[in-house]
């Protein structure tokens, strides 16, 4: 039997959540596929060691950058702007076994998005541009804004043809596809963050590809729900005081 799990947001910076990798059993997942939707860190040590932890476990681990890996304002002078960050988070993930293209098995095919917001949720208030250490801790070329960056991360998803008949296709991205996904009536401070949540183009490439399920992080709230025909799934691990809204738990999404 494979099983593709999933996890998101392992923030492997906090002491509580950096062994997590490293307690999976060494033999349980041989035959199974995991799926990390983004944010384990914004340093590379910590990114390396804990992708090389999964893949030692895991028959094939899939990868895309989340915006805390993107963060450079802890790297050393002169490393270089956000875009040159996401290169060495691909090269670190590359060296530690991890995928960061499709992978194609017998009726399966497992298809990572990269992607950034593009405020389609909404435009950004004051207070959130105060707030939102993405503004501060990524650095881009001169002139960007979110709509320059998201541009630029989707230029960099390889074509992939829709999903063939007789195929599971799962898709996957650390952002968020449609602002519906959060539950109706969630407070004012987290309708807040809408803008920076994700974008509506990931929905329109996904459909487009004929997922039957998609992956998503970045909003730290646990989701397994049917959209339009569509299966939308977010299994952050989270911050260490997030037990409310994250299982802190690996999850099967497709077994065969």
């Amino acid at each position: 039997m494979t099983r593709v799990m999933a996890v998101s947001d392992l923030h492997a910076d906090f002491e509580e959540n950096a062994g997590w990798a490293t307690l999976l059993s060494l033999w349980d997942h041989r035959s199974d596929v995991l799926i990390v939707a983004g944010d384990v860190s914004d340093r590379l040590p910590v990114v390396q060691r804990t992708l090389e932890a999964l893949a030692r476990r895991f028959d094939a681990v899939l990868f895309v950058p989340g915006n805390h890996e993107l963060w450079v304002v802890r790297e050393e002078s002169g490393s270089g702007d956000s875009l040159q960050k996401f290169e060495r988070v691909l090269h670190a993930a590359g060296q530690s076994g991890v995928l960061t293209g499709s992978l194609r098995r017998p009726g399966l095919r497992v298809v990572p998005l990269q992607s950034w917001y593009d405020h389609s949720f909404g435009e950004p208030g004051a207070e959130l541009r105060r707030v939102w250490a993405d503004f501060v801790a990524c650095r881009w070329p001169d002139g960007w804004q979110a709509p320059e960056v998201a541009r630029e991360m989707f230029a960099r998803n390889p074509p992939e043809p829709p999903r063939a008949e007789g195929e599971t296709l799962i898709s996957f991205s650390h952002f968020m596809p449609r602002i519906d996904l959060m539950p109706a009536g969630v407070p004012a401070r987290v309708r807040m963050l809408f803008p920076v949540l994700g974008t509506s183009r990931l929905d329109t490439e996904i459909r487009r590809l004929k997922a039957s399920v998609h992956v998503y992080g970045h909003s730290h709230l646990n989701r397994d729900v049917q959209v339009a025909g569509l299966r939308y799934v977010n299994n952050a691990y989270g911050y260490p005081h997030e037990t409310a809204i994250a299982a802190k738990r690996l999850l099967t999404v497709w077994e065969c």
